[in-house]
């Protein structure tokens, strides 16, 4: 359809003519858009209360940098670690120490991405992808694991932020340029034949990472005195590897499952599914997505919480948020009503369309229930305690209906179906999958 001279003036007629439309003109003119959307009333129903509310230790900042799901995963094991060990006071353990071996795990995990790809051209559909794509801060629970498995976890006291670590951008261009130059020279070695050179370019790439993310954030400690107070005020020291104080928190990691809730056509409920080209540690944990309906995906959650314990989830942190109050209400901001648009669109609706996807992760701490049913859920986010309720965040429950899209649970709290699900093979999926998104 064309935009003809009649469209056009028909068009502004109908908008002169809503006075309401006018007056949001004026409004708007020199003030922020959503403050004009904005609902009291809706902000009104949220209060910071919650029937569960387990305790935290210390909101975090992870600055200028994509590591929420790095930070959300370490907030949870230094509950459990607090809990086993009887810390008094907070502390934080180290994300610059994952975020080491990520970024190195990362950049080897694309190069041998790459290499299955080099038989098509680099402008072929996935190898634009991973192009594209290259080297992040983000990533996925799975990944996490992955990386705590391998490497274990370490005191911020000993091994601190450095600048780069909060500040990321830059040095992610860089590692992603000398990814690409790797991806080129490896495809023309390929197209000649030359399968040694490929190995040896790679290694030489590998070893220039190394050389670059340890030049930024500094080299990881391989042991540490881990110093603490007791609930007695009692100084503590522990001499430990980062394996020795990942056993410490008495938690398994490789019993929380992937849990989504994906209400799409092509993913059938108490289906695990994987995708193509997605993790960071090349021998480590395969991604694998338990997809449950959302009555099961959220009562998981809430069992957990039950039992005392933290859940780690995904979510699509961009809809319907209010970073200042502190408050994620798909009824608070009431667009629909100021600018006459039709904006409702179903969960399945908007995956499909890529309108929303999973972007950042954060924690479930607390819940309202009421008569057993969900009201709202405490979030313990790691953007500093400038924003929110100190750093803690609100969600309604149908904001988490719409938005949450995946969250860590023990197997304990999976019902036998689900259980039964997780021994199927996974279907994978494609790359660009919205489940193939990352949290950061």
């Amino acid at each position: 359809m064309e935009i003809t001279l009649e469209n056009l003036a028909t068009l502004q007629a109908d908008y002169l003519k809503n006075e309401k439309l006018i007056a949001m003109q004026n409004a708007l003119f020199e003030n922020d858009l959503t403050k004009i959307a904005s609902s009291q009333q809706a902000k009104a129903q949220q209060p910071f209360v919650f029937s569960i509310d387990l305790k935290t230790h210390g909101v975090t900042s992870q600055l200028q940098s994509g590591r929420c799901w790095l930070f959300s995963g370490l907030n949870v094991l230094r509950e459990a670690l607090i809990k086993e060990l009887k810390i008094e006071g907070d502390f934080e353990l180290s994300q610059n120490y994952l975020a080491f071996y990520d970024k190195l795990e990362k950049a080897n995990w694309f190069m041998e991405c790459v290499k299955k790809e080099l038989a098509h051209d680099l402008d072929s559909e996935k190898m634009r992808f991973l192009l594209e794509g290259a080297v992040s801060d983000g990533g996925q629970w799975n990944m996490l694991v992955s990386l705590i498995e391998k490497y274990g976890i370490c005191p911020k006291d000993a091994y601190p932020e450095s600048f780069q670590a909060g500040h990321t951008r830059k040095m992610n261009r860089l590692i992603n340029r000398r990814l690409r130059k790797f991806a080129a020279e490896a495809k023309a070695a390929f197209d000649q034949g030359q399968q040694d050179k490929i190995d040896r370019l790679q290694a030489q790439t590998l070893k220039e990472v190394y050389q670059f993310i340890a030049a930024n954030f500094g080299v990881p400690p391989k042991e540490f005195v881990f110093e603490y107070y007791d609930q007695n005020h009692q100084a503590k020291a522990k001499h430990l590897t980062a394996h020795e104080l990942y056993q410490l928190t008495n938690l398994n990691l490789a019993d929380y499952v992937n849990v989504i809730h994906g209400p799409t056509q092509d993913k059938p409920f108490y289906q695990t599914f994987t995708v193509e080209y997605l993790g960071n540690v090349v021998d480590g944990q395969k991604v694998q997505l338990l997809n449950l309906p959302l009555d099961e995906f959220k009562q998981a959650a809430i069992k957990q919480m039950q039992a005392g314990e933290f859940v780690w989830f995904g979510c699509d942190c961009s809809q319907d948020g209010h970073r200042e109050a502190g408050l994620w209400d798909d009824a608070y901001f009431q667009y629909e009503h100021a600018f006459d648009l039709d904006l409702q669109m179903s969960k399945e609706a908007m995956l499909i369309s890529k309108e929303s996807a999973m972007n950042h992760a954060m924690v479930f701490s607390g819940v309202h229930l009421v008569d057993d049913v969900a009201k709202r859920w405490k979030i313990e986010n790691s953007w500093g305690e400038k924003v929110g309720h100190k750093g803690y965040f609100i969600a309604s429950d149908s904001w988490f209906d719409q938005y949450v899209y995946v969250v860590a649970i023990h197997k304990r709290f999976l019902s036998e179906k689900a259980l039964a699900a997780l021994e199927q093979e996974a279907i994978m999926l494609k790359p660009w999958d919205a489940f193939g998104t990352l949290a950061d």
